[in-house]
């Protein structure tokens, strides 16, 4: 028997045979349906006038359509196995399944139809599953897809690196990075479908070291030097006295002669330490390898370390924590706004007044919205009638500007309030620990020796709640 009558009589004859059955129609439309609305989306994402950045749009056409394209392939062989498994259990197969006559040009033409229908089949599932996987990595996907993300994607965008795709920071590079992410993705998916999820979401471990993400993009060796850091601060008088501190911060780094210098520098040996919590807040010992090898340590006094504590390396993100994802405090959020002209400083007492308003507790961001608002317009109504007729724009200007920073920092419904989320990067609020978590001169070692707390060596204070910086009005800053 020729191989061609061989494939004719004892696979196509039964598969034609076997497929008049509902299910395996059915499922030949489902693919057809799905193949023509995938491919006509491609066409029109391909010549730019999809444009939607909805993200339900692509977990429809990424996601929910290919799963149906390939539900109604799987349909087929399945319906012919249900038919074939019914007709044995009933004794009714055929002893000579129906003529396949390849003469016959409708027939051939049918048969052309199929092989050349399976080959787009397999280009379309290729395409499909490798944009499934390309849209799953995007930042709409990360923020928008899932709305318990709604505070890293608010503050996402508010960040220096709002143009860095997700993945870049929270998947390390390789095969075992792609795939410890998608599994861990998939635990996430799980708790979000059954509402188990952490409320608020905390980062933890989870992040990949800066070594394998932020040293493709930067030099943590590299020489910076100082930098002038002139900080903003409004008063709580009538007036909203502006002062300004100013601090020349030595961040240093390795200089061309090999000479470690400044914050930077001091942070590039190998140092670890121990915490009690996964978020790194409570450092309970630090150990530093010295140039010559040998180890100090430090511990801090009536600290308890676990005993199933583990060192962890000290790197980038140990510092800078929220490099994408930071959140103010209520007075920094305040004095940054109103230092760009939003809420107005001519407004009397809008510091004060909104200070109190953003610390206030709310059910929810539409409440916060609506309580900001009646809050500041009856206080310049009762209190100021004479600045709420002549400043009434800049008043609800100011209403506005204070129920944004409220929305970008505190989230009700996912537990995120003033501090949730600490910045390590620095000292300057009560928010967080920052670099006293090892410089608050507690860490000490068996010699007496401690973690230095003394200031200077990070920067130096020029000015301090100053109205007019010496330095500032030298260099002609307004």
């Amino acid at each position: 028997m020729s191989s061609s009558r061989n494939f004719r009589e004892g696979w196509l004859r039964p598969a034609l045979f076997f497929g008049n059955n509902p299910v395996s129609l059915l499922g030949g439309a489902i693919t057809t349906a799905s193949a023509m609305t995938l491919i006509g989306f491609w066409i029109v994402d391909i010549f730019g006038h999809g444009g939607s950045s909805n993200p339900y749009v692509g977990i429809i056409f990424d996601l929910c359509l290919p799963a149906l394209f390939v539900f109604g392939l799987l349909l087929i062989p399945i319906g012919i196995w249900f038919r074939r498994r019914r007709l044995k259990t009933a004794g009714q197969l055929p002893a000579v399944y129906p003529k396949v006559d390849l003469a016959d040009p409708v027939f051939r033409r049918g048969i052309d139809f199929v092989v050349v229908a399976t080959c787009i089949n397999f280009i379309i599932v290729g395409t499909a599953s490798y944009r499934g996987v390309a849209y799953m990595d995007t930042p709409n996907f990360c923020g928008q897809a899932c709305h318990v993300m709604a505070p890293e994607w608010t503050a996402y965008h508010f960040s220096p690196h709002s143009s860095v795709e997700c993945t870049e920071c929270h998947v390390a590079p390789g095969v075992p990075g792609y795939i410890h992410a998608k599994l861990n993705g998939t635990r996430q998916l799980a708790m979000v479908l059954f509402h188990t999820y952490p409320r608020p979401i905390m980062a933890d471990d989870r992040v990949p070291p800066s070594s394998v993400t932020c040293v493709n993009c930067h030099n943590p060796q590299e020489s910076i030097g100082d930098r002038l850091v002139v900080q903003p601060s409004y008063g709580d008088d009538e007036k909203n006295s502006l002062t300004r501190t100013v601090v020349l911060v030595h961040v240093g780094g390795r200089d061309p002669f090999n000479r470690l210098s400044g914050i930077h520098g001091a942070h590039l040996s190998h140092i670890e330490y121990l915490s009690t919590d996964s978020t790194h807040q409570t450092i309970t010992t630090v150990r530093k390898t010295n140039a010559d090898g040998s180890i100090t340590e430090f511990d801090s006094a009536g600290a308890n370390v676990s005993p199933s504590a583990q060192w962890r390396t000290m790197d980038c993100i140990d510092c800078h924590n929220r490099p994408a994802h930071s959140f103010d405090s209520p007075e920094a959020a305040m004095n940054k706004d109103m230092a760009a002209g939003t809420p107005s400083p001519s407004l009397p007492f809008i510091h004060k007044q909104g200070l109190a308003l953003l610390e206030a507790a709310y059910s929810s961001q539409e409440d916060a919205t609506a309580k900001i608002t009646a809050g500041i317009e009856n206080f310049y109504q009762t209190q100021y009638p004479a600045v709420w007729s002549a400043q009434r724009s800049q008043i609800e200007q100011a209403a506005s500007a204070l129920s944004a920073i409220y929305s970008a920092n505190v989230f009700p419904w996912m537990n995120v309030t003033w501090g949730t989320h600490p910045n390590n990067a620095g000292h300057t609020t009560a928010l967080a620990g920052g670099c006293f978590r090892c410089h608050d001169g507690s860490h000490a070692s068996k010699s007496g020796a401690t973690v230095t707390n003394d200031c200077a060596v990070c920067h130096n204070v020029i000015a301090v709640d100053d109205p007019n910086p010496k330095l500032l009005a030298d260099m002609g800053a307004p």
